[in-house]
């Protein structure tokens, strides 16, 4: 193995130690992180010697399913466990991810000035615009709470829609806002500098001649172990609110909420806080997939690719399960990517033959995966991995940490 797929493997050590505390979380911890580094060393260190012609292709995916998986896991936070019908999910992500954008760059400066137009730019940390990106996506949510919260069911489904279709028609016609129709661009990366030529002045020099073997375009290895760590982090949390007492009475407002209130509970606030929870979760992706498209505009946004297939994900894995959220997240997104070779493939064979047909190959994958969701909801509407009805740690069969 050369130098450089090394160098690749060990970014990959990473997400594959969080992985497999995920897989064996079953265990206690003293055997749960030695297993979870045995299989790291397994997967990273196997794909750079079995495949290091796909590596490349397997992290742009891997970071691309990773922020579904915290959109997913967002949306579980309204639905799974509160029974939030929320068809939103894009307008929360375009609010994260424009936020991102404002914080992070520069305003625009000589002749872009004439070019780009946007309300402000703070030139900000990253940390800074991921959190300001959750907190207004948070504040957002709970200003829409207040009129529609009282609806239920597809009245809650259609007005969530009608109010994500509004914030994204704002940013795309308000001009002074974010650009308005044309693209926001030149998002900074963070830890950029790592691959550069000049290097980060932070860096050991040691550290920076070990990577100076990676390139710019070699950036993807880092923002992997970035997003790897903001998932963990994301999951990490939100399993133990679930598991709280907190968590326990967002099940019983969704499962009997007269019983709820008549037992005492907040109902109302529970399902605010349950909406604004899901939609900070929401704008924490959004703030994750600016920096890393570098470029962003409202048509990222749309409410079927930001929102179908999220709620497929989350039915396939299972909702009012965060395992299960994460697990549809990737399966969904293998399939999503994999047709697009397919319809891809099949474009190019037709287009001589016939052109009209050909250029409707893409609608292809919308209806595979439409077929996929009612298959789910024939034959296992629970998902891969069912809610499980015993969540505290202190039950007999669950482990402590």
């Amino acid at each position: 193995m050369d130098p450089l797929h090394l160098l690749k493997a060990c970014f990959l050590l990473v997400p594959a130690f969080l992985l497999g505390c995920l897989l064996f979380s079953a265990l206690r911890w003293r055997a749960r992180l030695p297993a979870a580094l045995v299989l790291a060393c397994v997967l990273a260190f196997g794909i750079a010697g079995l495949l290091p012609g796909s590596m490349d292709y397997l992290v742009s995916f891997s970071i691309m399913a990773i922020i579904y998986s915290i959109l997913s896991l967002g949306l579980n936070a309204q639905w799974g466990y509160n029974g939030h019908l929320n068809f939103g999910v894009a307008g929360f992500f375009a609010v994260g991810a424009f936020i991102m954008a404002l914080f992070v760059t520069a305003p625009p400066s000589g002749m872009m000035a004439a070019y780009a137009q946007q309300w402000f730019g703070l030139e900000a940390p990253y940390l800074l615009g991921v959190a300001a990106a959750g907190v207004m996506a948070g504040v957002v949510a709970w200003l829409i709470a207040q009129p529609i919260l009282h609806l239920r069911a597809d009245f809650l489904a259609i007005a969530t829609l009608g109010i994500a279709e509004i914030i994204r028609l704002v940013f795309q016609n308000e001009r002074w806002l974010a650009n308005g129709p044309q693209p926001m661009s030149g998002i900074p990366q963070p830890l950029s500098c790592v691959f550069d030529r000049e290097g980060c002045g932070w860096l050991p020099d040691a550290l920076q001649t070990v990577l100076s073997i990676m390139q710019p375009r070699d950036y993807g290895y880092l923002y992997l172990v970035i997003v790897a760590l903001a998932l963990a982090l994301t999951y990490a949390v939100l399993e133990a609110m679930v598991r709280s007492p907190w968590g326990r009475a967002l099940r019983a407002v969704r499962d009997e909420e007269d019983s709820a209130a008549m037992s005492g509970k907040p109902v109302k606030s529970l399902r605010v806080q349950s909406f604004v929870l899901g939609a900070v979760v929401i704008g924490v992706a959004g703030a994750l997939y600016a920096p890393y498209m570098v470029t962003i505009d409202y048509s990222h946004f749309k409410p079927l690719f930001a929102t179908f297939l999220v709620w497929v994900m989350l039915m396939l894995g299972g909702s009012g399960n965060n395992k299960g959220a994460i697990l549809g997240a990737f399966v969904i997104w293998a399939v999503w990517s994999g047709t697009g070779f397919v319809t891809d493939s099949l474009q190019v064979a037709l287009q001589g033959v016939a052109p009209d047909v050909a250029s409707r190959m893409s609608f292809l994958r919308w209806a595979f995966v439409g077929l996929l969701l009612a298959l789910i909801v024939l034959y296992r509407p629970q998902g891969i991995l069912p809610e499980k009805k015993r969540v505290s740690r202190f039950l007999d069969g669950e482990p402590e940490d």
